[in-house]
């Protein structure tokens, strides 16, 4: 039996709205992705705030964002939907305590570093026969390797960073922006790097993913500039080993940048007003959005990204 009268109004479409919302962040894009208008999903979320008590999204510049309850729901709404297909396909749901399984998943740096342990750690914790292999990011989306299953999952930076993905499914992590790194004793400007600043100082780029193109420098392109470039480095790590001791600069992800830094070594500088932010995206074919494990992985990924705080 229900707790209160108020959730026996909810249908699916109220549910399929929550998690539309809570992945897409952006009422357009879930009136898109649904086929209703921006009318009904304005309606759904009334019923689901009336239901739930709480706001469960707040309207923000940058989207959409959760609410502690919303993120704390997400997990268990889109398990109530899993089991309703469940119910429809009638197929046995992935048991992960039961099945021994492999995934293979292509993912940069950034993700080894900010979620990969957290999720390792989960499923030890949940004792859970599951192993996880990591392949590095190339330069652009393998879409043929998705295809072929040969990637189970593909993680990598948006929007649109590495090329198009149409055809494929994809859904947002996080969002996060760029940082700059010196040393402790750095001996250019205190406080933010205007252009000029940024690009009159000399840079360590990493390489989190093999590729010679990243934001940065495709920004400055833009923008009718270019850096000097004095190393490149295999890792953010090795990266801020280069910066130590020095007048370098090195340009990197806040989160990891607040994940690595020694504050007794290093200190931030704010980057150029306008360096845009960046997504960090999953992306899957369409095999996959119908196969309960590689759903399974995929929420665990989105749950550990919300009880981290990353969203």
């Amino acid at each position: 039996m229900l707790i209160s009268n108020q959730l026996r109004k909810l249908d699916m479409q109220d549910l399929m709205v929550f998690v539309a919302v809570y992945e897409q962040g952006n009422v357009t894009k879930v009136s898109e992705a649904l086929c209703v208008s921006q009318s009904t999903v304005s309606y759904c979320l009334k019923k689901l705030r009336i239901s739930f008590e709480d706001e469960l999204f707040i309207n923000t510049r940058s989207g959409m964002c959760p609410t502690h309850k919303a993120a704390a729901m997400y997990g268990q709404i889109l398990e109530i939907l899993k089991t309703i297909n469940q119910c429809h396909a009638g197929k046995q749901a992935f048991d992960p305590s039961q099945a021994a399984v492999t995934f293979t998943v292509c993912a940069p740096e950034y993700f080894e570093l900010l979620i990969l342990p957290k999720l390792v750690k989960r499923f030890i914790g949940g004792s859970f026969p599951v192993v996880i292999n990591i392949t590095k990011f190339q330069r652009d989306i393998p879409v043929g390797a998705l295809e072929e299953d040969r990637f189970d999952l593909v993680v990598c930076f948006g929007p649109n960073f590495h090329g198009d993905s149409q055809g494929l499914h994809s859904q947002t992590l996080l969002e996060d922006e760029l940082m700059c790194v010196v040393d402790k004793h750095f001996s250019g400007p205190n406080e933010a790097l205007s252009l000029e600043d940024f690009v009159a100082c000399k840079h360590i780029f990493p390489t989190p993913w093999t590729s010679d193109t990243n934001m940065i420098d495709g920004w400055l392109d833009r923008q009718g500039h270019r850096r000097q470039i004095v190393a490149r480095a295999n890792s953010y790590v090795a990266a801020l080993n280069l910066v130590a001791g020095t007048d370098f600069i090195l340009t990197l992800p806040k989160r990891i940048q607040a994940l690595l830094c020694d504050k007794e070594k290093f200190a931030e500088r704010q980057p150029p007003a306008g360096l845009p932010n960046f997504t960090l995206d999953m992306v899957w074919n369409e095999k996959a959005s119908q196969d309960s494990a590689n759903i399974w992985l995929r929420q665990q990924i989105m749950q550990v990204c919300s009880e981290e705080g990353l969203r």
